[in-house]
């Protein structure tokens, strides 16, 4: 009996613990059930769906891969609205952060007379020790501002060489604005003359390595004309300005509208530039001009506001006393007027003179009257300065009773020649003419200033001198669109030729190269892409190599050619730029070609200011180029 007793209260016992444990498991599985579905409600809610829940009895594990770390901080905050916040596991992984885009690498240098400043992000990899250091060489005694920051990121391709173009660039521009980008250099400058603007353009272009683009914008500012030179010719040879002078645009239409009046045919032009003498130099020229017409000839010279007008010989007394009254009354104040009435020469007498004259060859030949040995070796030292010491001949012979100021005209009249390419000047004691033709446009207007200042008040000379491009050379040169029209017309006519397969130019194309090359002898500097273009017979990249290699066959024959080729390069573009559709054998034959094509980069659109808080800006240092729009020179034959 006491050990049946026993069994049952055991029995019970294990029952109980049995039934406890079935209720401990069943309240887990609520609990759990409950939490997880609980916690992926909150978080779908949230639009957090990429979230996995887990629960584990009392835990709550949260996995998947949050979008950013504030979004996983986010899921963790949901969960803990929902159980507590202990009892969360993360197990959440964050996105990987995409690379940051390196910054824009670029500087800017600004050089002028104040000193020399430099502001830009350039990469760690350049010595900016030693960019300084060559900035400073360059600025002289000038103050530098050094702005430079850097950035620990790779150079991007072609940095390298614009940055240092760029620096070779401001040794030669004492006044300039220098922006410098991976690949691409602008340039904007001023200089003192046209003549230097060709020259800095000219020496750039040279010095630019291959595959650089090169935007120059260098500007000749208006010259300071010293002494303020007009003069305004009426004589049987017609109603011309030897030279011509205005301080603007509005001041040159009104001199040449009161020149047209008086009879002025053909276009006429002043140089505009600095240095006007009065704000009413216009009306008093055109009041001057009015009154040679009013004579009915003669000529009136402005030499800054002393003005000397000369009436034609024969003029009746009583009008020219006239005319040159009204004219004083009428100039504006500061202006000085000398008028003179020539006597008439008696035709049977002719006044002594000196004659010097300069041949197309070079050749200078001094004759006539000198008044002392004295000045005879004075002005035949002075020719053999100017044109050389072997091209002078002197005939001069030494004559008494010559002018006191007869030494001062000829030499004068020396100086005015070697501005000629070729002429003559005679000289006598009443007048300096010089004629003869120039290559120089603003020949006429430099010789009559030199006479304005040399001869004096008062005193008479007469210019005829013609200019003509052909001697010019600057105009000389023919632009490059006229040498991309040039080359396209001789390949229109005769096609560059290739061996089939093969990036040798046929022989039957060796002509056409000849002429191509004596085109580019004569155009000078110009930055050209030779570019060789195929099918889509073929491989693709067997034919962009072929392309590559007949490019560069047709340089390589320039230069065999003595073609000054060190701003040209060559590219193969395969089949990738098709000018027809390659479904014909007339379609194939247009696409391959070789194109000669100008490289003229445009300046991009400014993205706002360089300054430091926009230095670290990201963005692509890769330039692309924009197509070029000239015309083509094309040919070639198969591949």
């Amino acid at each position: 009996m006491r050990l049946s007793s026993l069994f049952l209260i055991a029995a019970i016992f294990a029952g109980a613990a049995v039934l406890s444990l079935v209720a401990a498991n069943l309240s887990v599985q609520l609990i759990e059930e409950t939490s997880e579905i609980g916690v992926r409600d909150a978080l779908d809610t949230e639009g957090m769906t990429w979230a996995e829940v887990q629960a584990d009895g009392l835990q709550v594990t949260l996995a998947g891969q949050a979008p950013t770390e504030a979004v996983r901080f986010a899921a963790l905050s949901t969960a803990g609205t929902v159980v507590d916040a202990a009892r969360v596991i993360d197990e959440m992984q964050v996105e990987a952060a995409a690379a940051i885009a390196p910054p824009r690498f670029s500087a800017e240098i600004l050089r002028n007379d104040a000193g020399l400043s430099v502001i830009g992000l350039i990469p760690a990899s350049t010595d900016r020790e030693e960019v300084v250091d060559r900035i400073t060489a360059i600025s002289g005694d000038s103050p530098v501002t050094d702005l430079i920051e850097i950035a620990d990121y790779p150079a991007p391709s072609g940095w390298d060489d614009a940055l240092a173009f760029a620096l070779t660039a401001m040794e030669r521009l004492p006044r300039a604005k220098v922006s410098v980008e991976a690949g691409r250099v602008s340039i904007t400058a001023i200089t003192d003359s046209a003549e230097e603007k060709a020259r800095l353009e000219a020496q750039l272009n040279r010095a630019a390595p291959p595959g650089l683009r090169v935007a120059l914008d260098i500007a000749a500012p208006r010259p300071v004309i010293t002494p303020f030179t007009l003069r305004f010719v009426k004589d049987e040879n017609g109603t011309r300005f030897d030279a011509c002078s205005a301080e603007s645009e509005r001041s040159e239409t009104r001199i040449m509208g009161a020149a047209f009046s008086a009879g002025l045919t053909g276009p006429g032009t002043c140089t505009i530039g600095m240095g006007v003498p009065s704000p009413n130099w216009s009306t008093a020229v055109v009041q001057s001009i009015e009154a040679v017409n009013a004579l009915g000839g003669g000529s009136v010279t402005f030499s800054d506001a002393d003005i000397t007008l000369i009436a034609p010989e024969g003029t009746v007394q009583g009008e020219f006393d006239r005319i040159v009254g009204d004219l004083e009354n009428a100039l504006p104040e500061v202006f000085a007027l000398y008028a003179k009435l020539p006597e008439t020469v008696d035709p049977n007498q002719g006044p002594p003179e000196f004659v010097a004259t300069l041949s197309p060859e070079g050749l200078v030949q001094l004759r006539g009257r000198v008044s002392s040995e004295n000045l005879r070796t004075v002005a035949e030292s002075y020719a053999k300065a100017a044109f050389g010491s072997d091209s002078v001949y002197t005939g001069a012979r030494v004559v008494e009773d010559l002018p006191g100021d007869w030494s001062v005209r000829v030499l004068a009249g020396l100086g005015a020649l070697a501005e000629l390419s070729n002429g003559a000047v005679t000289v006598t004691p009443d007048s300096v003419v010089v004629t003869g033709n120039t290559g120089n446009p603003q020949a006429s207007t430099t010789i009559a200033s030199l006479l304005a200042a040399r001869l004096g008040e008062a005193e008479g000379f007469d210019i005829n001198v013609t200019y003509q491009e052909k001697l010019d050379p600057v105009a000389a040169l023919p632009t490059p669109d006229e040498c991309e029209a040039e080359i396209a017309e001789i390949v229109a006519s005769s096609k560059i030729t290739f061996e089939p397969g093969s990036a040798t130019i046929d022989t039957s194309a060796l002509g056409t190269m000849d002429d191509i090359a004596e085109v580019l002898r004569q155009c000078g500097d110009l930055r050209l892409e030779i570019q060789g273009h195929t099918d889509s017979q073929g491989r693709e990249e067997m034919n962009l190599n072929l392309s590559q290699a007949r490019a560069q066959s047709v340089l390589n024959e320039l230069r065999a050619r003595r073609v000054l080729t060190s701003t040209f390069s060559a590219k193969g573009y395969g089949e990738s730029d098709p000018i027809a559709e390659n479904d014909s054998e007339e379609g194939r034959e247009a696409n391959r070609r070789i194109e000669f094509r100008l490289i003229r980069p445009k300046p991009s659109a400014p993205e706002g200011e360089t300054t430091l808080e926009t230095l670290a800006g990201s963005g692509n240092t890769e330039e692309t180029a924009e197509p070029a729009t000239e015309e083509e020179a094309q040919s070639d034959e198969q591949n």
